[in-house]
């Protein structure tokens, strides 16, 4: 019985010890804003390699989704059009999918026609560095490559009142 105590304590205990590790671990990786946004290098679909400092004089619009995030995939459209109507004034909006599945991911961004920068991060590299633990998650990040606002779920790029808002940090 009195074991059973010690045992069941010295679980709870490892495993308080268990969670403490790793909430300090994802909470000193979650990036907000104000802060430098996190450098990553990717190969993009278009066959060139992309780093977060590659954007010099633009505004950056850094989007995690997947092919199988519902949310996701309603918020592609938008993030499009965005791209479509303020990339030609200095937006640069790169989505990385964290898709495992190559050929689910080609297959999405064929059917969907995405004009925007394309990345696949499988090994979820990037969005480790950001903290981002749920899709979608946006980053806009400004010339100097700070944070400046980071948007969890799913947004409307296209709605006039984020077209505007995006276009006052150009």
């Amino acid at each position: 019985m009195k074991a059973d105590r010690i045992l069941q304590t010295s679980i709870l205990v490892m495993l308080l010890a268990f969670v403490g590790v790793l909430y300090l671990s994802l909470h000193d990786n979650v990036v907000k804003a104000g802060d430098s946004a996190p450098d990553f290098s990717i190969r993009a679909e278009n066959g060139k390699t992309v780093t977060a400092r590659e954007f010099g004089g633009k505004l950056l619009l850094l989007n995690f989704w997947a092919t199988w995030c519902q949310p996701c995939v309603q918020e592609i459209p938008s993030l499009d059009a965005l791209q479509k109507e303020l990339g030609p004034k200095g937006l640069v909006v790169l989505g990385v999918s964290v898709d495992k599945d190559q050929k689910a991911y080609t297959e999405f961004i064929k059917r969907f026609g995405i004009s925007f920068l394309t990345a696949r991060d499988p090994e979820q590299v990037i969005n480790g560095k950001y903290g981002t633990l749920q899709y979608p998650e946006s980053y806009l990040i400004d010339r100097s490559g700070k944070v400046v606002e980071k948007i969890v779920g799913q947004e409307n790029w296209s709605a006039g009142q984020m077209v505007k808002h995006v276009k006052s940090l150009l």
